[in-house]
């Protein structure tokens, strides 16, 4: 018998019908941040400087104490968190963490380690995680850089930033419920697409389960999140940094959402022209020459050149012989967020709430309002 032949079998026991996943019951998705950070395997970029490691270390300390992730996202119960601070030491790591903590004590449930070799870091991070089944762990790795291995003789860089990608994947992937993030760097080169900006090849990007970036100008202080991944919507996000803290902008995702398309339709513009362009962006029904004109108190013929010119580049939509409508929907950059009370298991419904109207989620009691939501 050919050895073609006797592998056929065991190759054949890996096909399965598709009545068989009918009949399976899979574990709902896992979050180590509702709505942004998933289970499994995912990348958090950004270029140097711009406070990534402030960012996944306040995520960390978050998870750890069951405290509300960027300020405002509620985490649920503390887990194991394992974090890789391979560019600090104890002492900053141990003032880093007074800073966020405002000299409250350092979670428990926080494992660190700041040294690590190339051949060393995944049989660690294997170890830990052998130490806390069925407990959705989180681990952080900060930096990639520091333990990347080098190509083998003849490998392209992106056979090996994918199996690089690949064996973080499958880290996370033996482990259910649990997260991997790992923080790497950006190309200096612009991209067109965000994504494409990851340094090296999209192996890595390729091999990820999701990626989240974080991008602001030198010397402001306001930035925006970006994420997208297999199970995760993708979104923009709004958010702040003071003193090494991020927060959201507004008190949930969806208000970040909103905050990050402001961003977007109003970067680069002068003042007056920024202002028109959020008058506009906050009038979903449109707005006339007339109306900015009068809000703003400018003359209408000079609202109207701003208003031809912002909608010309994209900033705003002209919907009809002078009507001017916002680009995106507000409906169109809410995000559907897990509710952190049972966030695996609930869905959102179509129905906005009629009292806010933010989508449902579906609680099963056939409510049309959110909780503590009263109808005017």
């Amino acid at each position: 018998m050919s050895a073609a032949a006797e592998m056929t079998p065991s190759l054949l026991a890996r096909v399965r019908s598709g009545t068989w996943l009918d009949g399976q019951t899979f574990p709902p998705l896992s979050w180590a941040v509702p709505g942004l950070i998933p289970e499994g395997f995912g990348l958090f970029t950004g270029p140097p400087k711009v406070g990534k490691s402030w960012a996944v270390l306040g995520t960390a300390l978050a998870v750890a104490a069951g405290g509300h992730a960027f300020g405002k996202v509620p985490v649920g119960e503390p887990r194991p968190v394992l974090l890789l601070a391979l560019e600090d030491g104890d002492r900053r790591l141990q003032d880093r963490c007074r800073r966020l903590l405002d000299d409250g004590p350092i979670p428990a449930l926080l494992d660190y380690a700041t040294y690590a070799t190339p051949l060393e870091v995944l049989p660690l991070i294997e170890a830990w995680l052998a130490l806390h089944p069925g407990q959705r762990p989180l681990v952080i790795l900060d930096t990639l850089g520091k333990v990347m291995p080098l190509a083998y003789p003849g490998e392209s860089a992106y056979a090996r930033d994918y199996r690089i990608g690949g064996c973080l994947k499958a880290l996370s992937d033996a482990h259910p419920g649990s997260t991997l993030l790992v923080v790497h760097h950006i190309r200096k080169a612009g991209a067109d697409d965000w994504l494409d900006s990851t340094s090296g090849t999209n192996g890595l990007n390729g091999s990820a389960d999701f990626t989240v970036s974080l991008s602001r100008e030198r010397n402001k202080a306001e930035g925006v999140l970006k994420v997208t991944g297999r199970d995760v919507a993708e979104g923009e996000y709004a958010v702040t940094v003071q003193d090494g803290t991020w927060t959201l902008t507004g008190f949930t995702l969806a208000d970040a959402a909103r905050a990050a398309e402001q961003i977007r339709a109003t970067q680069g513009l002068g003042d007056q022209q920024a202002e028109i362009v959020r008058l506009v962006n906050a009038t979903p029904a449109g707005a006339r020459a007339a109306d900015v004109a009068g809000e703003l108190d400018i003359d209408a013929t000079k609202a109207r050149v701003y208003l031809n010119r912002a909608a010309d580049a994209g900033r705003i939509t002209k919907a009809g012989r002078g009507l001017y409508t916002p680009v995106t929907s507000v409906t169109s950059v809410t995000p559907t967020v897990p509710d952190t009370a049972d966030r695996n298991a609930r869905n959102t419904r179509n129905t906005p709430c009629r009292a806010c109207g933010e989508p449902m989620l579906d609680l099963g009691d056939g409510a049309d309002t959110h909780p503590g939501c009263e109808v005017a």
